[in-house]
């Protein structure tokens, strides 16, 4: 699998961290991914059913038996593959393009995907998640979005998440 450093079909690309689930104020909700400062970030509205999968790949969610996503890591395994990277590669239209990154026994595989699935992938599989250098543009400064107040409730709503997630492991 090549090296996210040296990724030569969509250019250099940097990583980053899925800090969670918003919704905009008609409800719809957003994957809210920010750059290794958390300084930045990156929204992607998604579905009702996709924004549900990435809550439960994030813990916030216990469900009773596997989803989509969770059969399709499991398929890969039983398979020898594993998801190795997820590439955020385009923006087009409004309509964001993504890549699951496959580590094969004797060979590398890669599959368009919807960025939600991929970020749903990702999750599971404990796989990083890249924005392509092209797509860095479209990030927002977060001390743009918020007041100084709303930040610190923000930080703490992200703090209490961390702790939880590491009581999962």
């Amino acid at each position: 699998m090549a090296d996210p450093g040296n990724y030569t079909e969509v250019g250099a690309v940097i990583r980053v961290h899925v800090k969670g689930i918003a919704y905009d104020m008609t409800g719809n909700p957003i994957i809210l991914l920010t750059d290794q400062e958390e300084e930045r970030v990156l929204p992607i509205w998604v579905g009702l059913l996709e924004a549900h999968s990435i809550a439960v790949a994030l813990g916030q969610v216990t469900v009773p038996r596997p989803l989509t996503h969770d059969l399709f890591k499991s398929a890969c395994e039983a398979m020898g593959a594993r998801i190795s990277q997820v590439v955020i590669t385009d923006l087009k239209d409004s309509t964001f393009y993504a890549e699951v990154h496959l580590a094969l026994p004797e060979h590398g595989l890669v599959l368009d995907a919807r960025p939600s699935d991929a970020v749903a992938l990702a999750l599971r599989a404990s796989a990083p998640v890249y924005v392509t250098d092209k797509l860095t543009e479209h990030m927002l400064l977060i001390k743009d979005l918020f007041d100084e107040e709303t930040r610190a409730e923000l930080e703490k709503m992200f703090d209490v998440a961390r702790e939880y997630k590491k009581s999962l492991h």
